[in-house]
């Protein structure tokens, strides 16, 4: 349990110091971005009480908005990405599973379940993200433009880094 939290902590600072110090100024016209800061909050274990989920969502995207000069965007979405994450995990996880402290990642979930979870997350933290941020329909094709460009960056970030850290679940042979 200790290793457990404590390779999440350093996920998020790498993640985080990623985010700030070098996708913070990488972009094309404010039009797409990359956040793969969500990452935090996908891979936290599976049991994590859904108070404490909650809690490091917000705190991450209050993170986020400290370093992005952001009034609560990002919390927001960290927020709604928490609540979509607890609902994906009761409709596609086993009950035996759903008490586990597993990472849900590509090598342990598998490819296809691993790769809805993440286009689905990332659809969902940049609706939110993108339409708070407007906060309203005046410019609705440049927010549609925003959260399908960014969405594919964000996308591309998210494979690359998940390739990189791929370990191959080991099986116990009966």
């Amino acid at each position: 349990m200790g290793r457990i939290i404590i390779f999440n902590i350093i996920r998020f600072l790498v993640l985080l110091i990623l985010q700030v110090a070098v996708l913070k100024n990488i972009g094309y016209y404010n039009i797409a971005v990359a956040f793969p800061y969500i990452l935090i909050i996908l891979l936290l274990p599976i049991g994590l009480p859904n108070f404490l989920l909650y809690t490091l969502a917000f705190l991450t995207g209050l993170s986020i908005d400290a370093f992005y000069d952001s009034i609560g965007i990002h919390a927001a979405a960290c927020v709604a990405l928490a609540y979509f994450r607890i609902f994906f995990h009761k409709i596609t996880i086993e009950l035996d599973e759903q008490e586990s402290f597993n990472t849900p990642s590509w090598g342990n979930m598998g490819f296809k379940w691993y790769s809805t979870y993440i286009v689905l997350s990332v659809v969902i933290h940049h609706v939110v993200l993108f339409f708070v941020e407007a906060f309203s329909f005046y410019n609705f094709i440049h927010t549609l433009l925003s959260i399908a460009l960014s969405g594919v960056f964000t996308l591309i970030l998210i494979f690359v880094i998940s390739l990189l850290t791929y370990h191959k679940k080991s099986r116990v042979i009966n």
